[in-house]
C-alpha cells in the first residue's frame, strides 16, 4: 500500500518514512504544498499524511482540494497545531483522523493501519474473495486456510487488484502503485510481468478460487470464475 509524506521537517520527514517502510508500506516523501499539489494531482495513495503548516501554503487547502476532486485517498493530519479550531476544521473538510506531534511512531502505524481497515475493509483485518483470505496487518494470504507464501510485491499486486476486484488495471496504474513513481523513467513493464506470472502459478497451484486475467496492451483484471 502507498503513502505520501507531506512534512517539511526534515528529521520528522525521514523518520516517518524509515518507520512505515520498515512496515512494508511504499512511501513517498515531500516537504513542500508544491510538491504536494504535484503529487495528488498526478498519483494515487490509500492514505497521506498531511502536515498543516508547510513553507509555501497550508496543509488545509491540500485537504480542501482532494475533496472537492472527490480523491478517495485517505488523509491524517499530521501536526504540531493542536488547537480545537484546527483540529474541527480538518476533520469537517474529510480528514481521517488528526495526530498532534509529537507523537510516538509506533502510534502513527497504528493510525495509518486504522484507517486503512476503515476505508478499503470497514474495519476488519481481513479481506476475503473466494476461497482466499488477506490478512492485512501480518501480510499473509490463504487459500484454504493454507498459507501462501509470496514476496512482498506479490502480496501487494495481489492485494491491489482484489481491492479493485473486476475492474480493468491499467499496467501502469499497477507499476506505479506498487513500485512507485519511479517507474516513469522505465521502458518496459516486464517486471510486472514477471510478478503476475509468479502469482498465477501459486494461486493455480494452491486451487485458488480467483483468477488473474491479462488484457492484451492494457493490463489486469481479477475474476472469481
Amino acid at each position: 500500500m502507498k503513502i505520501l509524506i507531506i512534512e517539511d521537517e526534515k528529521d520528522m520527514r525521514h523518520n516517518m518514512q524509515v518507520t512505515l517502510e520498515k512496515e512494508g508500506f511504499l512511501v513517498e516523501p515531500v516537504a513542500s504544498y508544491q510538491d504536494a499539489i504535484s503529487k495528488i494531482g498526478v498519483y494515487d495513495y490509500d492514505c497521506i499524511l498531511l502536515d498543516i503548516t508547510l513553507p509555501d501554503g497550508n496543509g488545509l487547502e491540500i485537504l480542501k482540494l482532494l475533496k472537492e476532486k472527490g480523491y478517495s485517498d485517505s488523509v491524517i493530519i499530521v501536526s504540531a497545531k493542536d488547537s480545537l479550531d484546527d483540529k474541527v476544521k480538518g476533520l469537517e473538510l474529510g480528514a481521517d483522523d488528526y495526530l498532534p506531534k509529537p507523537f510516538h511512531m509506533a502510534e502513527l502505524h497504528a493510525r495509518v493501519k486504522a484507517v486503512l481497515r476503515r476505508r478499503k475493509l470497514n474495519g476488519s483485518k481481513l479481506f476475503e474473495v473466494s476461497n482466499v483470505t488477506i490478512e492485512i496487518d501480518s501480510h499473509l494470504v490463504k487459500v484454504n486456510h493454507r498459507e501462501l507464501e509470496l514476496n512482498r510485491k506479490e502480496f501487494d499486486v495481489l492485494f491491489y487488484l482484489c481491492t479493485n476486484r473486476d475492474r480493468l488495471v491499467s499496467k501502469s496504474a499497477l507499476a506505479e502503485h506498487v513500485w512507485g513513481d519511479y517507474i516513469d523513467q522505465t521502458d518496459n513493464f516486464d517486471f510486472i510481468y514477471s510478478q503476475i506470472k509468479n502469482l498465477r502459478k501459486k494461486l493455480s497451484d494452491a486451487n485458488a478460487g480467483i483468477e488473474i486475467k491479462a488484457v492484451y496492451g492494457i493490463g489486469y483484471k481479477l475474476l472469481v470464475p
